[in-house]
């Protein structure tokens, strides 16, 4: 589990940790439609609400998640001009009555449909499954803005004291800048803030404490932000400045109130303007004005811009903010403004790098006591007793943050770190002790596939064995001999146990069964068969695992090999010779005999080259995945599938921005484009599709921006699959070509005994000539690998003279020169320079060449870091498979770092 401590202790005594092989995670339900808040009922029902008026219960009993009701709710904006737009509005949250086992009562909070611009805080009866509409009570009506999305909060949760809690958001639109949307001219009230977050009489932007009445209205409990009666203010708020305070939750032991309030999108500090923009975790112990929109973070301070002139005004304190807005009815005079408790930038954060760098959205989930949960089936450990669970929606994380005995935290950590979530909006403590988690899913405003309602569930006591099935062959014809193995298969707490393997034909009859782990077994008939292993615990736990068996077919048999040319790299323009050859024992051979064709037909027999990223390449080899469908996948696609871009974009459909296609099509032909788009995504920024905004990525490097926008690009040009190659000749790679060159050969016969077909494939790859030597297989000591923002591959820094990186096994045929590009940052890093050399077999083996010596760049500016220079080295002619060591030397460097060489292009 990734550490990372608050307080001078850094460290937890990793034995303290929980075994994470004792959480298991359940889905109950998937493919949901934008869920948004959700509230386990005493009988472990969950009810949940989707965005658009769907409410919706999960039955532990019948495993089945039903639509009880649906609410009808205004999810659009229409503008001025009649434009209608998706908006965040919906139907927002939901929470049960504290006395709910008796009252039934249900809150919701949502965006009525209809031309009247609010959202409204109900109460319905639940009377078992069904939501009785008659029962409705409005509560609470929060007056809003229907011309300009974004920003609803809507989360609802419960004090001790039976004080109901309701966030809400800004009701800005932050599509006219990244920073303070402070926007006073007139009729721009839809993109002013201070009308709502830092207005003390309205009800957006803040978390609101209220408490709920029998007959459906509500009083004002003591020591809310503002006494009862205090002109220009309303009673009901308990904290105010906030953006989206999204997701909440209240301490009940406490009575603390926590907070995620996602933040704006500046990727860069702006004088005169204000500050990069950062997502906060947030506590209240008491009442407060939390900064949005004069501050963020930290109490980072904006400047009273004037958006008639553009000019910065004075910056705002955070001991004295005021709010003159026109558009402000309530104090001028703000109470002193709270820092965030944790904030982070789109950057990785020095402060709290746990958090890591990408798309931000944090949100506030539960807090856990052991004393909550005394009778539980499946309580947590004590270990996380009194921490609050708080996530990140966009980075798929779970954080477990602790406090002392005066609520200020000590520590915060990843929370399942090896556990994979898929956008998490919602968490909630179940009477079982599980934790329930809302995924979102992918994509916003879109009804997802990986969306999903899961169950984490702790097992402290016996576990079931974790089983691990093999054969030794799938598929042959009969008699089949196959091994069978339980290799791997293991018990976490110790027990012995017992094996039985079961084989089961599909066609019927008595099953064989066998006791041994790993036991030999003959298919005599042919058929489909399962063989299904049981694994018991000493204490009678049990789980099964099977694997398919098909008897009396025999799979198809493809080599395919390259008869002339380098065995290791494709080179531009050289022509690569290749033979397939194919034999099936009941299809025949590719091969002529004599002036006899062979029974399989050449045209049968799919040969393809296409291009692959290299990580992913390797990835899907190494997982046996086939190629039949390969594609090329370059730098951009890898560098886009690593970031949040789907979180806001797809390649064919819009979603909260442009499709990538709409994009690609936009700017086709545009030569700047790549420069203004790559800027575009490291600062932020907007104004073309609408209203739409880039969030900003400062964590990216302009070189990857830029290959992401390459990539986007190419989709203007739609693709077709490229014929099949014949099954011997020659294929010549393009010099444009990047990435893997994969030749894939296959075949699928035509099936027998009434069994199906079966598919073999040989696939060779062949590495680009140009090398990154961050990919290299072993460094010696003295080599730092340094990994940079979203770079797929680490940079070899070279901290000393006689290191060196390995290349393992490559063919160094027809390969006469080696160019390569070396940063040599004297200012930066205090590179002193050196020579490569080029050695194979071990780093003092034979020398093939070297290069001139490099020497130090002096420019002082920092970016003159990542200058690079060429330098070349020519080789001895070499034949056959090399270990491949590239020595990096200056005999007078004492202990001052080289160079850093990114990469070697290999060429004839």
């Amino acid at each position: 589990m990734g550490l990372w401590a608050y307080t001078a202790k850094p460290f937890v005594d990793p034995g303290d940790l929980p075994d994470e092989n004792r959480f298991t995670k359940v889905v109950l339900a998937e493919k949901l439609n934008e869920p948004l808040e959700m509230a386990i009922l005493p009988d472990e029902r969950v009810l949940l609400v989707e965005r658009h008026g769907d409410i919706r219960i999960y039955s532990p009993t019948t495993r089945q998640l039903k639509t009880i009701a649906t609410i009808p709710v205004s999810t659009k904006y229409k503008d001025k001009e009649g434009h209608e737009t998706e908006a965040e509005d919906g139907l927002l949250g939901v929470n049960i009555d504290p006395n709910f086992e008796k009252n039934h009562w249900i809150y919701l909070y949502y965006s009525p449909a209809g031309e009247a611009p609010k959202n409204i805080l109900t109460r319905y009866e639940l009377r078992g499954d069904e939501l009785v509409l008659s029962s409705k009570k409005v509560l609470l009506e929060v007056v809003t803005q229907r011309e300009q999305c974004c920003h609803t909060g809507g989360s609802i949760d419960w004090d001790r004291d039976g004080n109901l809690y309701l966030s809400t958001g800004d009701n800005t639109s932050p599509r006219a800048t990244l920073y303070a949307p402070i926007d006073e001219r007139p009729e721009r009230g839809p993109w002013d803030a201070q009308k709502s977050s830092g207005n003390t009489n309205d009800l957006r932007g803040k978390i609101l404490r209220i408490h709920p009445e029998a007959d459906g209205t509500y009083t004002i409990p003591e020591g809310n932000l503002f006494p009862k009666g205090t002109p220009k203010t309303r009673p009901e708020i308990f904290t105010m400045g906030h953006r989206n305070p999204y997701r909440i939750s209240v301490d009940k032991h406490n009575g603390y109130v926590y907070w995620g309030d996602v933040g704006p999108d500046a990727g860069e500090d702006s004088v005169g303007v204000g500050p990069t923009a950062e997502d906060e975790y947030n506590q209240a112990k008491k009442p407060g004005f939390f900064g949005w929109p004069y501050f963020v973070g930290a109490n980072k301070a904006y400047y009273d811009k004037d958006f008639t002139t553009g000019k910065g005004g004075v910056q705002f304190d955070p001991a004295h903010p005021f709010n003159d807005s026109p558009n402000n009815t309530g104090l001028r005079d703000l109470p002193p403004a709270q820092p965030a408790m944790i904030s982070y930038t789109a950057a990785e954060t020095k402060k709290f790098p746990i958090m890591g760098s990408g798309g931000r959205s944090a949100m506030a989930g539960p807090t856990y006591y052991k004393d909550d949960f005394k009778n539980a089936k499946r309580s947590f450990p004590d270990y996380y007793n009194g921490n609050v669970f708080m996530y990140e929606w966009m980075r798929d994380m779970i954080l477990a943050v602790s406090f002392d005995g005066k609520g200020d935290m000590t520590k915060m950590e990843r929370f399942l770190p090896n556990m994979t979530f898929s956008h998490p909006i919602d968490m909630a403590f179940g009477p079982n002790g599980d934790l329930y988690v809302l995924e979102y899913g992918t994509g916003w405003f879109l009804k997802n596939d990986d969306s999903r309602l899961v169950r984490i569930e702790f097992n402290a006591g016996n576990r079931k064995p974790s089983i691990q099935v093999a054969a030794s062959q799938k598929a042959g014809a009969v008699p089949l001999k196959v091994n069978l193995s339980s290799a791997g298969t293991k018990d976490f707490d110790g027990d012995a146990l017992t094996y039985q393997w079961k084989i089961v034909s599909k066609a019927g009859g008595q099953p064989t069964v066998l006791s041994e782990p790993n036991p030999t077994f003959t298919f005599q008939k042919p058929g489909q068969y399962k063989a299904i292993l049981t694994v018991t615990d000493a204490k009678g736990l049990k789980d099964s695992r099977e694997v398919d068996i098909l008897a009396g077919n025999q799979p198809p048999q493809v080599a395919l090999e390259i008869t002339k040319g380098n065995k290791s790299f494709y080179l531009p323009g050289q022509p690569i010779a290749y033979q397939v050859k194919v034999t099936d024992k009941e299809d025949g051979s590719l091969a002529q005999s004599g002036a006899t064709p062979g029974r399989i037909l050449a045209k049968q027999v799919m040969v393809r080259a296409t291009y692959q990223d290299e990580a992913t390449a390797q990835n899907v080899s190494e997982a046996g995945h086939k190629f039949s469908e390969a594609a090329y996948l370059g730098t951009g696609q890898a560098l886009m599938e690593k970031s949040d871009c789907k979180a806001c974009h797809f390649t064919d459909k819009k979603s909260v921005g442009p499709a990538f296609m709409d994009v690609a099509k936009r700017y086709k032909g545009d030569a700047n484009a790549v420069a203004s788009l790559s800027n575009k995504i490291i600062k932020g920024g907007g104004g073309v599709w609408g209203d739409a905004v880039m969030t900003a990525h400062p964590q990216l490097t302009s070189p990857d921006a830029g290959e992401i926008v390459k990539y986007i690009m190419t989709l203007s040009d739609k693709k077709t699959a490229s014929p099949s190659l014949p099954t011997q000749g020659t294929y010549t790679p393009k010099e444009n070509e990047k990435g893997i060159l994969v030749l894939q050969a296959s075949y699928k016969d035509k099936g027998a005994n009434g069994l199906p077909p079966q598919m073999a494939e040989q696939v060779l790859m062949l590495r680009s000539p140009l090398v990154a030597l961050g990919t290299s297989n072993s460094q010696s000591k003295g080599i730092t690998l340094f990994k940079m923002g979203t770079q797929p591959y680490p940079l070899v820094v070279v901290m000393g003279s006689d290191t060196y990186v390995k290349f393992d096994q490559l063919d160094l045929t027809g390969i006469k020169t080696m160019e390569f590009a070396v940063a040599v940052p004297k200012a930066q890093l205090n590179a002193v320079g050196g020579r490569i050399e080029v050695r194979i077999d071990s780093p003092t083996g034979q020398l093939l060449g070297q290069t001139e010596q490099l020497q130090p760049n002096e420019s002082k500016d920092p970016a003159a870091m990542f200058n690079q220079s060429m330098a070349k080295a020519s080789i001895t002619p070499t034949t056959g498979q090399h270990d491949l060591y590239f020595v990096f030397k200056n005999e007078k460097a004492g202990k001052s770092p080289l160079f850093v060489p990114v990469t070697v292009q290999f060429s004839n």
